[in-house]
């Protein structure tokens, strides 16, 4: 038996968990809050290490023979010359670079060409788009740039000692907007066009490689962002899709190959086994819910569940078109919601409740659809975010998705996918594991929800929601005649 760490360090947090690598069985954790203000847009990346070292602390590491290294995915932290922080890290949620973002699709010739590019179309939150905006509105902090990191490379060049090799994984380098998960290769020629000038990009390293190793002997691993760590840590394989629900929401399936989506619909992501993550993005998800809460009152998410589940399915006619931000699948970036199907017996707030959840999933549904109608096989749905508990997402999500779907139980799933490429690195570097095939540890304990009897229910909401949507945005997913 051995002993790993993956190190998980999110937004606000870092997370630590010490594993057997055998089994994956969690021996040891430790938790660090970040020491940065609450929703910040940049920070000073020493934050992270200051996190990191709390959260190890009382010899936590004790006995660890290797580390992997997880972290918040799309900042940007731009070094100088002499390896010094420019400026501070550009985090994920930082939306000022929105105009840039536009300015570079422009300057490609469009969202097609960006598609067929780096299989992504740029948005505010992507390393590309931070380096434009930077041009932009710093330009002498952006003339110091020679070599630009995300958080997950930048820590793993501290952990090493800040070696003169620094690297990233094709999971993290495929959601920059200038490395394509197609053809598993840099294009310069992009972070050109953002920065202004050429600057050096980390190595990408494969799915069990090695980093390096401490000056201790301290193996650290290729390491790769959040989403794709959480993926590993669930154990998704093959036929497997999340659905995540947070204010906005996101499809995101295992495939064997990347996907080239000419309208920009699909991001092509990497995944940190050598697969690949096609993800098709929503705008609206639980801000519908929460919206709907608000208007009938409701005190928060779980009363408005308990209401919904008062009325029947397909909400006495209502459709909710839960486009309330605008909506990016379909690409309606300008529209609004659009509540249908009123009549005097539809007019209670348990229909409204009803139709705001199915509404929400219904969309979910139609990202989905963009997934399996390019060859993605789904034969089973994970429900991430704190509303996949809510009895109503769990009793309508099964028929509206037509499948399996499973509810994990909260577990710090980034950290363990990160742990179980440690322990894969540390096998296969000792001779003992196969490159091509990942520790077999145990799977997320979960929740199974089958659609069962349900599922012709399901086919009918689902038939009378994309009546809806085509009558109001005709050839919203398909060209109109």
């Amino acid at each position: 038996m051995g002993i790993v760490a993956g190190l998980d360090s999110s937004s606000a947090f870092t997370h630590i968990v010490v594993c057997d690598t055998d089994t994956g069985a969690v021996l040891r954790r430790g938790y660090a809050a970040h020491p940065v203000e609450p929703k910040a847009t940049e920070v000073d990346p020493q934050a992270w290490l200051l996190s990191l070292g709390e959260a190890a602390g009382g010899g936590l590491l004790e006995g660890v023979q290797a580390i992997g290294v997880s972290a918040q995915q799309h900042g940007l932290v731009p070094l100088d010359h002499q390896g010094g922080v420019v400026r501070p890290a550009l985090l994920g949620n930082d939306k000022r670079a929105q105009a840039a973002a536009a300015d570079l699709i422009d300057g490609l010739g469009g969202r097609q060409a960006w598609a067929e590019a780096v299989g992504a179309v740029p948005q505010a939150a992507q390393p590309v788009a931070k380096l434009r905006w930077l041009a932009r509105n710093e330009p002498e902090a952006a003339q110091r740039v020679v070599e630009v990191l995300q958080p997950h490379d930048w820590l793993v060049w501290q952990l090493l000692g800040r070696p003169a090799r620094r690297t990233t994984d094709r999971g993290a380098a495929s959601g920059t907007g200038y490395w394509s998960a197609g053809t598993g290769a840099y294009r310069p020629d992009l972070v050109e066009l953002a920065l202004g000038h050429p600057v050096a990009l980390p190595e990408v390293l494969g799915p069990c490689d090695t980093a390096g190793a401490t000056p201790e002997g301290l193996l650290i691993s290729a390491g790769t962002g959040e989403t794709m760590a959480a993926a590993f840590g669930l154990g998704l394989g093959a036929g497997d899709a999340v659905v995540s629900l947070g204010a906005s929401g996101s499809v995101m399936a295992v495939h064997r190959e990347a996907l080239s989506d000419p309208s920009g619909t699909i991001t092509s992501l990497a995944d940190a086994t050598g697969m690949h993550l096609p993800v098709v993005y929503t705008s609206n998800a639980v801000r519908a819910l929460r919206g709907t809460a608000e208007m009938l009152a409701a005190e928060n998410l779980e009363e408005l569940s308990a209401l919904a589940l008062k009325s029947t399915p397909g909400a006495s006619g209502l459709v909710l078109l839960p486009y309330l931000e605008g909506e990016r699948t379909p690409h309606l970036p300008h529209t609004a919601g659009t509540l249908c199907g009123l009549r005097r017996e539809s007019m209670k707030p348990e229909h409204l409740a009803r139709a705001a959840f199915e509404g929400m999933l219904c969309s979910l549904a139609d990202a989905l659809d963009v997934l399996r109608g390019r060859g993605v096989e789904v034969r089973r749905v994970f429900l991430l975010g704190a509303a996949a508990e809510l009895p109503a997402v769990q009793a309508i999500a099964p028929a509206l998705f037509g499948t399996q779907v499973v509810v994990p139980q909260p577990a710090e799933y980034a950290a363990l996918g990160a742990a179980r490429q440690a322990a894969w690195a540390l096998g296969v570097s000792q001779g003992t594991a196969d490159p091509h095939t990942p520790p077999a540890w145990q799977g997320a304990a979960a929740q199974v929800l089958e659609p069962g009897e349900e599922l012709a229910v399901g086919q009918a909401i689902r038939q009378q929601y994309v009546a809806t949507r085509d009558q109001i945005h005709p050839g919203a997913f398909t060209p109109a005649p």
